[in-house]
């Protein structure tokens, strides 16, 4: 009978030892799968930071191009503003200007005019999208010399008198 409950203990201890050893050995393998996914991890993060160095970068180059052009927009707004005073203008007489009349009197000069204003204008929007000045619109100084309609982009070493 003692024989019988030392071969049940030594297969209880046996089986204990196989469930430690087969516990520890799980342990193991699933210590290796966390280490793997823990470097997977790792190379994600370094990634996701790699991507958000990347949009910061991106980020503040957007910003100064929309400073740029919220520059460039305030002085063409600026310029539209100084447009609409000239044409609006009141004359000695207390009469806002009638373009018509003047044009009927005296079609040749508004013919002459206005062809050197258009030319004008549509150089002012081929700067505003981006065209280069010229070495005569840079160095320009006298009125005689500047684009009328849009003197703030044109124009820069221009100063009024």
């Amino acid at each position: 009978m003692l024989g019988q409950i030392k071969l049940v203990f030594f297969f209880i201890m046996l089986m204990g030892a196989g469930g430690g050893l087969w516990y520890v050995q799980h342990l193991k393998s699933e210590n290796e799968i966390l280490t793997l996914n823990n470097a997977k991890l790792n190379d994600a993060v370094e990634q996701q930071q790699a991507v958000i160095e990347q949009q910061l970068r991106d980020i503040e180059t957007k910003t100064a191009h929309n400073n740029q052009l919220n520059e460039n927009n305030a002085k063409l707004t600026a310029d539209l503003n100084l447009a609409n005073e000239k044409f609006n203008k009141v004359n000695a007489s207390g009469e806002r200007r009638d373009i018509g009349n003047l044009a009927v009197s005296k079609p040749k000069s508004i013919e002459r005019i206005e062809r050197k204003r258009e030319q004008q204008r549509a150089r002012c929007f081929e700067i505003a999208q981006g065209s280069p000045l010229t070495e005569k619109e840079i160095n320009a100084t006298k009125k005689s010399q500047i684009n009328a309609e849009c003197t703030n982009i044109a124009n820069p070493n221009y100063i009024p008198y």
